[in-house]
Protein backbone atom coordinates (compact mmCIF):
# COMPACT_ATOMS: atom_id res chain seq x y z
CA UNK A 1 0.00 0.00 0.00
CA UNK A 2 1.16 3.52 -0.75
CA UNK A 3 1.12 6.66 1.35
CA UNK A 4 -1.03 8.68 -1.05
CA UNK A 5 -4.78 8.83 -0.41
CA UNK A 6 -7.77 9.87 -2.49
CA UNK A 7 -10.36 11.88 -0.55
CA UNK A 8 -13.74 12.29 -2.26
CA UNK A 9 -17.03 14.06 -1.54
CA UNK A 10 -15.34 16.91 0.27
CA UNK A 11 -17.14 20.21 0.75
CA UNK A 12 -16.51 22.82 -1.94
CA UNK A 13 -15.73 25.19 0.94
CA UNK A 14 -12.96 22.99 2.36
CA UNK A 15 -9.39 24.24 2.16
CA UNK A 16 -6.15 22.27 2.03
CA UNK A 17 -5.47 23.51 5.57
CA UNK A 18 -8.80 22.03 6.74
CA UNK A 19 -7.81 18.65 5.30
CA UNK A 20 -4.35 18.80 6.89
CA UNK A 21 -5.97 19.48 10.29
CA UNK A 22 -8.35 16.51 9.86
CA UNK A 23 -5.70 14.04 8.70
CA UNK A 24 -3.16 15.27 11.27
CA UNK A 25 -5.39 13.72 13.95
CA UNK A 26 -4.35 10.36 12.46
CA UNK A 27 -0.67 10.96 11.71
CA UNK A 28 1.84 13.22 10.00
CA UNK A 29 0.63 14.74 6.71
CA UNK A 30 3.27 15.40 4.05
CA UNK A 31 1.02 17.15 1.53
CA UNK A 32 -2.58 17.99 0.69
CA UNK A 33 -3.86 19.02 -2.74
CA UNK A 34 -7.47 19.90 -3.57
CA UNK A 35 -8.12 19.38 -7.27
CA UNK A 36 -9.62 22.43 -8.95
CA UNK A 37 -11.17 23.19 -12.33
CA UNK A 38 -8.53 24.65 -14.65
CA UNK A 39 -10.88 27.32 -16.02
CA UNK A 40 -12.80 28.46 -12.94
CA UNK A 41 -10.43 27.53 -10.11
CA UNK A 42 -13.39 26.03 -8.20
CA UNK A 43 -12.87 22.81 -6.24
CA UNK A 44 -13.91 19.61 -8.00
CA UNK A 45 -14.86 18.08 -4.65
CA UNK A 46 -11.90 15.73 -4.22
CA UNK A 47 -8.32 15.88 -3.04
CA UNK A 48 -5.13 13.89 -2.56
CA UNK A 49 -3.42 13.57 0.80
CA UNK A 50 0.05 12.13 1.27
CA UNK A 51 0.74 10.70 4.68
CA UNK A 52 4.23 10.30 6.16
CA UNK A 53 3.94 6.52 6.49
CA UNK A 54 1.95 3.63 5.08
CA UNK A 55 0.69 2.80 8.58
CA UNK A 56 -0.74 6.32 8.94
CA UNK A 57 -2.36 5.99 5.50
CA UNK A 58 -4.01 2.67 6.46
CA UNK A 59 -5.24 4.15 9.73
CA UNK A 60 -6.65 7.21 7.92
CA UNK A 61 -8.63 4.94 5.57
CA UNK A 62 -9.96 2.90 8.48
CA UNK A 63 -10.85 5.88 10.68
CA UNK A 64 -11.97 8.52 8.16
CA UNK A 65 -13.65 6.65 5.28
CA UNK A 66 -17.37 7.38 5.75
CA UNK A 67 -16.72 10.04 8.39
CA UNK A 68 -18.54 13.36 8.48
CA UNK A 69 -16.39 16.35 7.53
CA UNK A 70 -17.86 19.84 7.03
CA UNK A 71 -21.38 18.38 6.82
CA UNK A 72 -20.39 15.87 4.11
CA UNK A 73 -19.67 12.14 4.33
CA UNK A 74 -16.19 11.77 2.86
CA UNK A 75 -14.66 8.84 1.00
CA UNK A 76 -11.05 7.93 1.77
CA UNK A 77 -9.24 5.31 -0.33
CA UNK A 78 -5.74 4.52 -1.46
CA UNK A 79 -4.94 6.68 -4.49
CA UNK A 80 -4.48 4.77 -7.73
CA UNK A 81 -1.78 5.76 -10.24
CA UNK A 82 -3.01 7.96 -13.05
CA UNK A 83 -3.49 5.84 -16.19
CA UNK A 84 -1.46 6.90 -19.25
CA UNK A 85 -3.40 9.22 -21.55
CA UNK A 86 -4.18 8.16 -25.08
CA UNK A 87 -2.35 10.04 -27.77
CA UNK A 88 -4.83 12.22 -29.61
CA UNK A 89 -4.79 12.41 -33.39
CA UNK A 90 -6.77 15.63 -33.95
CA UNK A 91 -7.96 14.80 -37.46
CA UNK A 92 -5.41 12.64 -39.22
CA UNK A 93 -2.32 14.81 -39.55
CA UNK A 94 -3.49 16.95 -42.46
CA UNK A 95 -2.21 20.10 -40.74
CA UNK A 96 -0.95 23.19 -42.48
CA UNK A 97 -2.83 26.25 -43.68
CA UNK A 98 -4.06 24.94 -47.05
CA UNK A 99 -5.09 21.55 -45.59
CA UNK A 100 -4.44 19.75 -48.89
CA UNK A 101 -7.71 20.72 -50.52
CA UNK A 102 -6.40 20.76 -54.06
CA UNK A 103 -7.00 23.68 -56.47
CA UNK A 104 -7.50 27.24 -55.36
CA UNK A 105 -11.09 27.53 -56.63
CA UNK A 106 -12.86 30.82 -56.07
CA UNK A 107 -12.51 34.27 -57.59
CA UNK A 108 -9.14 36.01 -57.80
CA UNK A 109 -7.15 33.35 -55.99
CA UNK A 110 -5.18 31.62 -58.71
CA UNK A 111 -1.76 31.24 -57.02
CA UNK A 112 -0.57 29.67 -60.27
CA UNK A 113 -3.08 26.85 -60.03
CA UNK A 114 -6.34 26.37 -61.83
CA UNK A 115 -7.84 29.41 -63.57
CA UNK A 116 -5.46 32.17 -64.61
CA UNK A 117 -8.11 34.81 -63.87
CA UNK A 118 -10.10 37.10 -66.18
CA UNK A 119 -8.39 38.20 -69.39
CA UNK A 120 -5.22 36.20 -68.86
CA UNK A 121 -4.05 33.00 -70.37
CA UNK A 122 -2.52 30.27 -68.28
CA UNK A 123 0.71 28.49 -69.17
CA UNK A 124 0.62 26.08 -72.07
Amino acid sequence: MGKKLYVGSISFNASEEDLVKLFSTIGEVESAKIITDANTGQSKGFAFIEMASEDDAKKAITDLNGASFMERTIVVNEARPKPPREKRDFGGGRGGFDRGRGGAGGYGNSKGRGSAGPGKRGRR
